[in-house]
């Protein structure tokens, strides 16, 4: 039997999800494309929208949807991942072929839409292949690799982009004012590099934290306590001892980071991070007034003592080795491993000559 979603409690995410094209952010050329399709009259039988999770796919279906005249009543949503069966898919079949209630057409979201088994694919192919005229399929995914070729093929494909830590920020701003609350400068900025690119994934951080202020104004320290983010500071010590080729401190740092049961993947992403904002200031002066902005007095300060003298020519390496690392993280049984493997080969004499 089929299950199709309903709204639980009103998130952030849910309250200030887009409700039209203008407010999508970060989506311009899929929006374009969509918005022309629906005003012109010529729609597609089956989309496949693909991209990372929490960059608006789903959103952006329902919108579409809204935009070519479909109602609630001519409006299906279905989780694959807990409707992935052919059983499921049969009933589909089964549902497609009445009319619609009320509208031109019916659509039929399918979130997750990898989540289908491979039976399940081959019978969604056969609808596919020959939809009603009355039915419209919006595909969504993370995983677009996981779909068979004979699917996306009968879809017409797009792409849905990463935002930029910028394009998080302004969202989360967004938000902040629509609450009534304020956030020092940084604190929305560690939320965005923490969403790893999700609208939806920041807004979930940023509920949380809401839940704990005991005012109306965030701070970087609430950032942490409910990420689990390691404080500026040791991430200020670690760099520092890097760059200086203190090889005990830097290991010692993070064998008390792995002690604190301290994120990995989110220490280095925080180096990286620092990493990074110290080598443009040394090297992209006309991102300086941009980066300054961004990031609090105190934390500019550091990123641009960090980047001086020599210090600017390493920092490219330096960041290629805890790329790696980073990349290499979540294969360890031991967490802080490959970090002190790119500590001990990035204070190596061969390194640095």
């Amino acid at each position: 039997m089929l299950y199709f979603l309903r709204m639980a409690s009103m998130s952030l995410y849910r309250k200030y999800r887009p409700a039209s094209f203008e407010e999508v952010i970060g989506q311009g050329q899929v929006v374009r494309v969509l918005e022309a399709a629906a005003i012109s009259g010529k729609v597609s039988h089956a989309y496949l929208f693909t991209g990372s999770r929490g960059t608006g796919k789903t959103s952006v279906a329902r919108i579409f949807s809204k935009l070519i005249g479909i109602t609630p009543s001519d409006l299906y949503e279905i989780d694959a991942a807990s409707n992935r069966g052919i059983d499921e898919v049969r009933e589909l079949r089964e549902a497609v072929r009445t009319l619609p209630f009320e509208s031109k057409y019916k659509v039929y979201i399918i979130d997750e839409a990898h989540m289908l088994t491979t039976p399940a694919f081959n019978a969604l192919l056969k609808t596919l292949e020959e939809p009603p005229e009355h039915v419209i399929f919006i595909l969504a995914t993370t995983e677009a690799h996981k779909l068979p070729e004979t699917i996306i093929s009968r879809c017409q494909t797009h792409q849905f982009m990463k935002p930029s830590l910028k394009e998080i920020e302004e969202n989360l701003t967004r938000v902040m004012k629509g609450e009534k609350y304020t956030a020092d400068k940084g604190a929305l900025g560690l939320i965005a590099v923490l969403a790893e690119g999700s609208f939806r994934d920041a807004l979930t951080t940023l509920e949380k934290i809401l839940a704990i202020s005991k005012d109306k104004k965030i701070d970087i320290a609430e950032v942490e306590i409910v990420t689990g983010a390691p404080k500026s500071e040791i991430i200020e010590k670690f760099l520092k001892a890097v760059l200086e080729n203190n090889k005990d401190v830097a290991l010692k740092i993070l064998s008390q980071a792995n002690a604190d049961n301290l994120d990995m993947k989110v220490f280095t992403k925080l180096v990286l991070r620092a990493a990074r904002l110290a080598m443009l200031l040394a090297l992209a002066h006309d991102l300086e007034k941009e980066i300054k902005d961004d990031v609090s007095e105190h934390d500019f300060a550091f990123f641009k003592k960090l980047g001086i003298g020599e210090n600017a020519k390493r920092l490219p390496n330096i960041m290629r080795a805890f790329l790696s690392a980073y990349n290499d993280i979540g294969y360890s049984y031991i967490p802080s491993l490959p970090l002190e493997l790119a500590v001990i080969d990035i204070t190596s004499k061969e390194m640095n000559i």
